[in-house]
């Protein structure tokens, strides 16, 4: 059997994958008679070496290649997809793969995963797809959006016997986006901190902004520290985790402006709690990064990050920079200084 899976949305493509693995046999069974190769580097007799052989102890043979699509991609000198479909020995290569995989065994299940992103053209001139996706199970996995990113969430809240409502839904939507390992992790944290109930909006905003401050408190203390690498490490690790640009710069600012306040309050002699009640800090471990680092900044410093974040709000949202960049430079520049 031939599974074709592909697509952006790599994390429902690996349950899927596990899904096959289940159906394949024996668990024990089957993982010694798993293969996994590197499509970009697999020569022709690497898989005919695992494909063609007979499994040991077992009624199957799993042989998982990742990326073996995307190298049959048309690219021209800059990588960019090219309108010709290619010659020469890429296409000896391309039909010498395609009668390999027509004549493995039918105890041999082959899979085939590539992460390639999902457009109007995609895959219309590989020639490795075309000849082999007659022969095979064929499954696109585009990134969850919306509607169905919804529906999904709610499908993975009920596959844990719980419930969550539709404005908490929306929320952690929003501060989550369409990266599903970050959400079902997000999930699992929330469904075990209301332990039976419904997850409601302000348990969202509790168990994931909370995550979310703490990483920006780490951008704050690098940019203090004025460590470009550290600060710039910690922004790739939000984007990566989902949060878009605009989040990351309302929170950052946030964390800022709060600083700046206590340290007014707490020169006028406020009491603490009066403090913490104007802040509005809810979470323990806000209100001990703030007290703690407060005094390690001077006010002076602080209104020069929070004037250079609604700079590179405006430069955002005027088009003058992507959100990534903007975000890269902004840390470049106040690291500088």
């Amino acid at each position: 059997m031939i599974y074709i899976l592909w697509g952006e949305d790599q994390f429902s493509m690996e349950e899927v994958l596990h899904e096959i693995k289940k159906s394949a046999g024996d668990t024990l069974l089957l993982s010694n008679n798993t293969h996994v190769l590197d499509g970009q580097k697999m020569t022709l007799h690497e898989l005919k070496s695992v494909g063609e052989a007979m499994p040991f102890l077992a009624e199957n043979r799993l042989v998982i290649v990742r990326g073996l699509l995307e190298r049959f991609e048309p690219r021209d000198k800059s990588g960019r997809a090219r309108k010709s479909n290619g010659t020469g020995a890429k296409q000896d290569e391309y039909k010498d793969l395609v009668e390999c995989i027509r004549s493995l065994p039918q105890s041999t299940i082959l899979v085939l995963i590539d992460v390639i992103e999902i457009r109007k053209t995609s895959l219309q001139k590989n020639l490795l797809f075309n000849a082999v996706s007659p022969l095979a199970r064929v499954q696109s996995f585009p990134m969850l959006k919306g509607t169905k990113l919804a529906q999904w969430v709610q499908s993975r809240v009920d596959q844990q016997s719980a419930s969550i409502s539709r404005q908490a839904t929306n929320i952690l939507i929003e501060l989550v986006g369409s990266d599903l390992y970050t959400m079902a992790n997000e999930i699992n944290k929330l469904v075990a901190f209301t332990s039976g109930r419904m997850i409601e909006e302000k348990d969202v905003r509790m168990v994931v902004s909370a995550a979310r401050e703490e990483g920006v408190f780490a951008m704050v203390d690098a940019i203090m520290d004025r460590d470009s690498a550290q600060g710039e490490n910690t922004l790739f690790k939000l984007l990566q985790g989902g949060v878009v640009p605009s989040q990351i710069l309302i929170l950052l600012a946030r964390q800022v402006q709060m600083l700046i306040i206590f340290k007014e309050l707490k020169s006028q002699k406020r009491p603490l709690v009066e403090i913490q009640e104007k802040l509005g800090i809810i979470h323990g471990f806000v209100w001990d990064k703030i007290s703690r680092r407060a005094e390690r900044y001077t006010v002076v410093r602080l209104k020069e990050i929070y004037l250079k974040i609604l700079e590179t709000d405006l430069a955002i949202k005027t088009g003058r920079f992507e959100g990534d960049l903007a975000l890269n430079l902004l840390i470049a520049e106040l690291c500088e200084r």
